[in-house]
């Protein structure tokens, strides 16, 4: 990682889920039926979430991330000996309107107010985007909110990160991808954007190649690292 702050930074692009939307946020608000096991059930929802989108791609069997993130609560459920029609509904719902952290619409705020664009390039379906997005009341400090739905295929494919080249019409080296999951971060700057880790979960680093350009814990940190 680089000491030196990126220069020419005219866009940066985001991650949504665990980077702009807390994805603990449905299951803690239904901590009273999930019991005192709320938390671990809710990442074994996001660990299936993620392993499906992985399996999915290396099989060619895409489905939309909605499809993806119901087969991961429904394992989640399973592996806590629960059947609740009614809870899991309740809690793919509550999927639709993750909070956003502290940070982010001030994070967001600065960035446009420098002149830098903003975007969402994510995993999750237009639709999920569409709602978390407008739940957030951040629709008006981004230009563009991208889904790997135009491709057919999840991250890390590099034809996702293409995707926002080609929407924004500037180049990956002018490009700040920022995002909480290592493995993306990382392949991120594969690719060849710059990369911010927000390493929000203490997480060890990855034993991938092209490893992100900083490591954040909060958005916040971001701001002079891509010039604003």
């Amino acid at each position: 990682m680089t000491n030196t702050p990126l220069k020419n930074i005219k866009a940066c692009v985001f991650d949504a889920y665990g980077t702009l939307f807390d994805v603990d946020a449905a299951a803690r608000q239904e901590q009273k039926a999930l019991g005192d096991n709320w938390k671990v059930i809710s990442d074994v929802w996001r660990l299936k979430q993620l392993q499906y989108t992985w399996l999915r791609s290396l099989q060619g069997n895409y489905i939309s991330f909605w499809n993806v993130t119901e087969d991961a609560l429904d394992f989640a459920l399973a592996s806590a000996n629960m059947n609740d029609a009614a809870l899991k509904k309740r809690l793919m719902d509550l999927y639709l309107k993750l909070s956003a952290y502290d940070e982010v619409p001030e994070t967001l705020k600065s960035l446009k107010a420098a002149g830098i664009k903003c975007a969402i390039l994510s995993n999750g379906s237009p639709e999920m985007l569409d709602a978390a997005v407008e739940n957030a009341g951040i629709a008006d400090l981004l230009d563009g909110i991208y889904s790997v739905a135009d491709v057919g295929i999840f991250k890390p494919h590099p034809s996702v990160y293409e995707l926002a080249v080609e929407k924004l019409d500037i180049s990956a080296a002018h490009i700040s991808f920022q995002s909480s999951n290592g493995w993306d971060a990382y392949s991120a700057k594969d690719f060849g954007f710059n990369a911010i880790w927000c390493n929000r979960f203490g997480q060890a680093d990855e034993r991938l190649p092209s490893g992100p350009d900083f490591q954040i814990t909060n958005l916040t940190q971001m701001l002079p690292l891509v010039g604003v």
